[in-house]
């Protein structure tokens, strides 16, 4: 007689043979990996649009860059509570939500006429549909999987790279074809067609449907947890630690330099003389490299100090950025654009890992988007302080320089944390 397959098991039998069915942890990785590679595919290819904004309402940089910053400012907001939505009501139902609006917002949009209406919909409704998007992938991740922890969080971030690697050639193209308006009504259906789906497939941790951390054997209808439970989230308690602060500046210095780049990295290339759609393919190129970059550094992440490889890799970024200051090239573009791919790749699991390290609380997704809170500052400063110094100076060699040192700081921060003793 066959043995009876339990919701503990992790193998079934038949014929004879055992079969280990795929841990559904890797269906939650490759849920993340789309919902990530369609969110940040959308609000990153924002330089690509940069130019026919400008055009279209007659701004100048500091004006355009207020309206991606004034996202960046907002997704902190709504990652707070996205984050403790999720905590509460599991990421299905957050996620459906949010998917709806993100395209609500894209398709209101292609219809605005003044720039305030462009701020509504743009920067805030669409901060509304995808700043939480992050933290519930990472934390929804991070309760599935434990000893592979920075792999899953490596391959999910490579959806974030695969994202705007395709989407900014094709918004490129699709602003030369149909006009930007067109592009955002267009990418508006397309983030209902992937978003509302994927949410239907996650599972806010194995114990939902009695599976266990990992994916690892253990007694029968036993679900693998922390061996003593976690400290009740207390956002006083967090206020006061020192890991939080120094956590905080790691992911402000650094989203500084990321959303610098990636707001004015085209319009920079488009100033030295590269067309369009070419100064396009240079994000393109930067987010494909670091595609397999982000899967290297999950890899990494799960074998040596988290916090040693960031300060490191800080480091790195901060002179990749004194050579974007001086770059006039074609060829330095491009090796700019490969470096900063590869570099920020492979920082990306470390940072989200060390979370899971420095702080002790099975509330994730509520305190990740306290986090994305310094994120989303530093993504703010970082994009309107170069448009700012490009408007007052000509160039941004200043500004270049400045997230250079940044992330500098970066590195000092990270050295600074500490580990925690879970359930302590």
């Amino acid at each position: 007689m066959a043995d009876p397959v339990l919701p503990g098991d992790t193998c079934t039998k038949a014929a004879g043979r055992h079969f280990r069915p795929i841990f559904y942890g890797w269906t939650i990785v490759g849920v993340g990996t789309l919902l990530m590679a369609t969110s940040r595919g959308i609000c990153l290819s924002f330089g690509v649009y940069f130019t026919a904004l400008q055009t279209e309402f007659y701004w100048n940089r500091a004006t355009t860059s207020m309206a991606f910053s004034l996202y960046m400012m907002l997704i902190g907001m709504f990652a707070i509570f996205g984050g403790q939505a999720s905590d509460k009501y599991g990421p299905k139902r957050v996620v459906l939500a949010m998917g709806v609006i993100t395209g609500l917002s894209l398709v209101l949009t292609s219809r605005v006429q003044t720039p305030l209406q462009f701020y509504f919909t743009y920067s805030f409704l669409l901060a509304l549909g995808t700043g939480a998007m992050y933290n519930i992938v990472v934390s929804t991740i991070s309760r599935w999987f434990e000893k592979k922890r920075g792999m899953a969080i490596g391959i999910m971030g490579s959806g974030a790279s695969l994202g705007l690697m395709v989407m900014a050639p094709i918004s490129a193209w699709m602003i030369a074809t149909l006009g930007w308006r067109g592009a955002y009504l267009l990418t508006g259906v397309i983030a209902w067609g992937l978003i509302v789906p994927a949410a239907l497939l996650l599972k806010k941790d194995p114990e939902e449907i009695g599976a266990t951390v990992d994916g690892t054997a253990s007694q029968v209808g036993l679900v693998v947890g922390p061996a003593e439970p976690s400290k009740e989230f207390s956002f006083r308690g967090l206020l006061k630690d020192r890991n939080f602060w120094n956590h905080s500046l790691v992911w402000f210095f650094y989203a500084f330099c990321f959303s610098m780049v990636m707001s004015h990295l085209v319009p920079q290339a488009q100033d030295a003389g590269f067309a369009p759609i070419k100064a396009a393919i240079l994000l393109s190129l930067l987010t494909g490299i670091g595609i397999p970059a982000r899967i290297l550094g999950g890899m990494v992440a799960d074998k040596f100090d988290r916090r040693k490889i960031t300060a490191a890799l800080a480091l790195v970024i901060a002179g990749l950025m004194l050579w974007l200051a001086i770059a006039e090239s074609m060829r330095m573009f491009y090796l700019f654009a490969i470096g900063f791919g590869l570099v920020s790749g492979i920082l990306d699991p470390p940072i989200m890992a060390l979370c899971t390290d420095i702080f002790d609380t099975q509330d994730l997704a509520t305190l990740m988007g306290i986090l994305v809170v310094s994120w989303g500052l530093g993504s703010a400063c970082g994009t309107y302080v170069a448009g700012a110094v490009f408007d007052h100076l000509g160039s941004y060699t200043y500004a270049f320089t400045g997230a250079g040192g940044g992330m500098i700081l970066a590195a000092a921060c990270s050295v600074m944390l500490k580990k925690v003793k879970k359930g302590g």
